[in-house]
């Protein structure tokens, strides 16, 4: 697939067909993802192919209060989780409906990607706020692993639920120390494979010289 059709037509896919991915291909597509840039060329990353049942449950059954919560925020208009104004609704109904989590047993592929941190330069750890340098030299490789599975035929979606329990979660994934757990893939054969997304023009984000300056292009 060229390029540039991968990274305009990659759009989220949560319905997966029946037909199974093998091993060769998820290796095939890991193996595409190790040429991601990282700091210093460290390549922090990990990856957790989880193919038990049982282990994918007990992930799921973690995420479970992390959607419901994010859902309840979305619900009254607030951006779940920000570090600049968040505040955690008083009453969240449980279990609300989320196809991943329900399903987790037979999505065809679930990854768990985790980072290094003693190979990640946190360039802004110190600036009292909190950190985000650090995906630079991980998030690549997540992209590059998404745009793989596309031109593999495959579509997923990349979420960050569970590291919102990462500690609970570390031990039933065997996450080693200093490591943070930074995504959880699913990838299958999509249902459907968006690929007219919606996204914001060039004018609306990017400008000149300084970021209230005037509107770039």
């Amino acid at each position: 697939m060229e390029i540039r059709e991968a990274i305009r037509t990659n759009g989220t896919v949560r319905d997966f067909t029946d037909e199974p991915v093998d091993d060769a291909t998820i290796v095939s597509i890991l193996d595409d993802a190790r040429f991601a840039p990282s700091g210093g060329n460290r390549q922090p990353w990990r990856v957790a192919v989880v193919e038990d049942p049982t282990l994918r449950r007990e992930l799921a059954t973690l995420m479970q209060p992390v959607w419901d919560e994010y859902l309840e925020t979305s619900m009254i208009g607030g951006t779940p989780f920000n570090v600049v104004d968040y505040v955690k609704p008083h009453d969240i109904t449980p279990n609300k409906a989320n196809a991943l989590l329900e399903h987790i047993d037979t999505i065809p592929v679930v990854l768990a990607v985790a980072a290094n941190l003693a190979d990640v330069a946190m360039m802004d750890a110190e600036l009292g706020r909190k950190p985000v340098t650090g995906g630079a030299s991980i998030y690549p490789f997540c992209w590059n692993l998404m745009l793989s599975a596309r031109a593999h035929g495959l579509g997923g979606v990349m979420t960050t639920f569970l590291s919102r329990v990462e500690p609970a979660a570390a031990p039933a994934l065997g996450l080693p120390d200093h490591h943070a757990l930074v995504t959880t893939i699913f990838l299958g054969h999509p249902v459907h494979q968006p690929t007219r997304l919606k996204r914001k023009p060039v004018e609306s984000f990017a400008t000149t010289n300084r970021f209230d300056g005037p509107a770039f292009g």
